[in-house]
């Protein structure tokens, strides 16, 4: 009789194992999560010049305020630069006054060579008017004179007229000089600028390529910075699952040693799926075909690129 109590008090132990196993078991199961990582988008800084690098403002790991200095690259040439083409617009706007004084000169003489055609034609046609009549009055010579003298005048103002447009045009020259001699002074004013350039917004320095005292070619980077809004989580979707990952939805994640509750909103999802990736920051691996999905956290400055990342799966969006 014990016996057989012993075995149906086994079984109805085992029963009620086996119960508890079905009805809380799947609670106890670790939540399934999507693997993925914390990417950075750098910014490279660099001059538009070669030069020996005379003055870096930061290291590696410094916090760079927007508008920061960051490096010099030596800038005698481009100061000279800007110095000559200095010089070439002074000079332009010298001669722009000078024509300008020029024309106004012809254009005086103009008006009175104008005047002095216009008597003449009259006197001319006067002459040759008294010479139709026949009276005697004027002699051919003198009306001849008074035809000559208007020829003249015509001739005179014509090249006055020549003369006034050739200053207009010199000015015209002028001033293409000086738009030339301008651009060349923008030009290089904007390149001393940016031989020592300075941070465009705040940022973490992520590496110095160069130190003082060495030469860096021109287009070469010599910072490059990580902003906070260049920081993203990169993780893969499930394809069965992808269609809830739209842009805009908010995930929730975490990382090891970070705080609790950390978002992020997805901004971007590849439409191309892909097989999971042979090497991911996971206990397991749940599918082979995934999308590529991007997210914009809540809170950069917390997280450092090429964190791994545990992303909880979203789950279908309500109904209307």
């Amino acid at each position: 009789m014990n016996a057989q109590r012993l075995i149906v008090a086994a079984l109805g132990l085992a029963a009620l194992l086996l119960g508890a196993i079905i009805v809380f078991g799947p609670r106890l199961q670790p939540t399934p999560m999507l693997s993925g990582y914390v990417e950075g988008e750098p910014l490279y800084l660099a001059a538009p010049i070669s030069g020996q690098l005379t003055q870096l403002f930061v290291q590696r790991g410094d916090l760079a305020a927007a508008g920061a200095p960051l490096f010099v690259v030596d800038t005698r040439t481009l100061a000279a630069q800007q110095a000559q083409a200095g010089g070439q617009v002074a000079q332009a706007s010298s001669a722009i006054l000078a024509a300008r004084a020029t024309q106004a000169q012809l254009a005086a003489q103009v008006v009175a060579a104008r005047a002095n055609a216009a008597e003449a034609d009259k006197e001319d046609a006067r002459a040759a008017h008294l010479i139709a009549l026949g009276h005697g009055a004027v002699s051919q010579q003198d009306a001849d004179k008074a035809h000559a003298a208007a020829l003249a005048a015509r001739a005179q103002l014509a090249a006055a007229e020549r003369q006034a447009a050739a200053a207009a045009a010199q000015i015209g020259a002028a001033g293409g000089q000086l738009g030339q001699a301008q651009g060349a002074q923008a030009d290089a004013e904007a390149r001393l600028t940016q031989a020592a350039p300075r941070a465009p917004t705040a940022a973490r320095v992520e590496d110095v390529f160069f130190q003082v005292g060495e030469w860096a070619a021109a287009n070469q980077p010599v910072v490059s910075l990580l902003p906070d809004d260049r920081v993203r989580l990169r993780f893969f979707a499930p394809e069965r699952e992808v269609t809830r990952y739209r842009i805009g939805r908010q995930v929730r994640f975490n990382c090891d040693g970070c705080a609790k509750g950390l978002t992020a909103v997805i901004n971007y999802v590849s439409p191309r799926p892909e097989f999971t990736p042979p090497v991911i920051y996971s206990l397991q691996s749940r599918d082979r075909l995934v999308f590529l999905v991007e997210a914009r956290p809540i809170h950069p400055e917390r997280l450092t690129p090429g964190l791994p990342v545990d992303v909880v799966p979203l789950g279908p969006e309500a109904g209307p």
